[in-house]
């Protein structure tokens, strides 16, 4: 990857003498490499990128949108790109990335994949999966989405989160509460949890969680 602009910390040239000098390693410790991808990518590469714990937030926010519809669909490979000759978004992909690299219109072009897929998961499954291999081809293309989806929905912040085992517990303690007829108890867990900033998904197959 190649970035042209200056990188801008809340508004400010980044600089030693100001203070504000990081490296990508330390912001690694904190966030998945694809949200720093993602930041980048969603500038033109020829503009400034502004770093900011809002934009990194906000990168996450993008991806987890993405990921929260892929998660159904992990056994679909990227479509190769033979096959996309047809495809009307892949086209369209391709010409946000013929004009001038502009990924920013690209992935627009990505979140209305997204939703042509959502739309149409219940009421025509075959289209979805397609759209689905049509998405990941693109994202491949940008080196984004390579994540397990539930693993990412899942990855914590920083070490005060609740780790994967403590909030698995609680959950099983939910399920136990509602056997018991506890739903005072069970509902008691769900609060706790939303305000760790995890949020239980409950359907037939069990409980699933992703932070917020």
């Amino acid at each position: 990857w190649m970035h042209a602009g200056a990188v801008r910390v809340d508004g400010e040239k980044m600089s030693k003498s100001l203070g504000n000098f990081f490296t990508i390693r330390e912001v690694l410790k904190k966030y998945h490499p694809e949200v720093v991808r993602y930041l980048i990518v969603s500038s033109h590469y020829r503009s400034a990128i502004n770093y900011s714990e809002d934009n990194l937030l906000e990168a996450k926010a993008g991806l987890e949108r993405f990921y929260h519809t892929l998660k159904n669909y992990p056994a679909i490979p990227a479509a190769s790109l033979d096959q996309l000759t047809d495809s009307v978004s892949y086209q369209n992909f391709v010409n946000a990335m013929n004009d001038d690299f502009n990924t920013c219109v690209a992935l627009a072009v990505m979140y209305e994949q997204v939703k042509a897929i959502n739309a149409s998961a219940e009421t025509d499954p075959v289209t979805a999966a397609k759209k689905v291999a049509e998405l990941k081809a693109m994202a491949d293309i940008l080196g984004i989405l390579q994540a397990d989806a539930d693993q990412f929905l899942q990855a914590g912040n920083g070490d005060g989160d609740l780790s994967g085992e403590a909030i698995e517990d609680y959950i099983a303690q939910r399920r136990q509460a509602k056997l018991n007829k506890d739903y005072a108890r069970a509902d008691q867990i769900r609060q706790l949890l939303a305000e760790q900033g995890i949020v239980l998904e409950d359907s037939r197959a069990g409980t699933t969680w992703r932070r917020q």
